[in-house]
């Protein structure tokens, strides 16, 4: 049978072209990149050792959860003390205080601690420094510490429980020592205002008074510590300690929490009442 030239509407019917002809889906080789290359397999990547650290951090953190009549500061204290690898090595260790960690780091570094030793520690409560003096001086050394608030005794040590600015405690301390002391340490610390130039002056005053302190007890070759804010000791104390002593240095422990503005000034050799 003869195909018809014309459509059954009656037009001439039109030869099917390449464009009518229905398009083969050309399928695309996953297995080749734009490059024409393999792509790379993906796998699960393994995680490095700092981040298993982190993950196994986070995991032991405690978290410590709101209580009634309890301020969120105070919460978040908690947690902080809780989760703080300087509190827990402290009460490993028999320290008082994490704060022990402070002087044993400045000891370890300038050797200021010395067997037979005589110390002075104002400020002492709650006691971390004293212990960590009389450890370092042994039994036949001298532990004198201060302090205006109550702390139970720390063996090896006499502490005095008064405010060091008071008018007598000074010539307490000296007769408590019968003599000169080789290293006076101060950890004092006004309560902070959170104004920064207020709380700068303040804990400035306490180490200038510390000082007066030091000056009139220490012997020949002695050493001597003070906390002070960051930015360090102002001029006129720079000025002072560079003249009194051989060395003059700043120093931050690791065991100062990292936000907080605490580093302490440390003297090294005391070159006498005469300097």
């Amino acid at each position: 049978m003869e195909h018809s030239k014309y459509s059954k509407t009656g037009k001439p019917a039109r030869r099917k072209t390449s464009v009518d002809r229905p398009k083969t889906t050309q399928k695309t080789d996953i297995t080749k990149t734009a490059l024409g290359k393999e792509p790379e397999k993906r796998v699960l990547k393994r995680s490095t050792k700092s981040d298993a650290d982190q993950r196994a951090k986070r995991e032991l953190t405690t978290n410590v959860k709101t209580a009634k009549g309890r301020k969120i500061s105070s919460t978040l204290w908690l947690q902080r003390q809780l989760n703080d690898p300087f509190v827990a090595q402290a009460r490993a260790e028999g320290y008082r205080s994490r704060a022990a960690y402070k002087l044993k780091e400045i000891n370890e570094k300038f050797g200021l601690l010395s067997k037979n030793a005589r110390v002075v520690d104002l400020g002492a409560a709650p006691g971390g420094w004293c212990q960590v003096a009389v450890r370092a001086v042994g039994p036949k050394g001298r532990v004198i510490g201060i302090d205006y608030l109550h702390m139970p005794p720390v063996e090896g040590a006499d502490v005095l429980e008064m405010d060091f600015l008071d008018a007598g405690a000074p010539e307490q301390l000296k007769a408590l020592l019968g003599g000169d002391a080789d290293v006076v340490l101060s950890d004092m610390a006004a309560p902070t205002t959170g104004h920064q130039a207020t709380d700068h002056m303040r804990i400035i005053a306490l180490a200038e008074t510390a000082l007066d302190f030091a000056e009139e007890v220490l012997t020949e070759g002695g050493h001597f510590v003070a906390k002070v804010f960051q930015g360090g000791a102002d001029n006129d104390l720079l000025i002072r300690l560079k003249k009194n002593f051989k060395k003059v240095a700043h120093a931050k422990p690791k065991a100062s929490r990292q936000d907080s503005a605490e580093m302490y000034v440390i003297a090294i050799g005391y070159k006498g009442a005469a300097s």
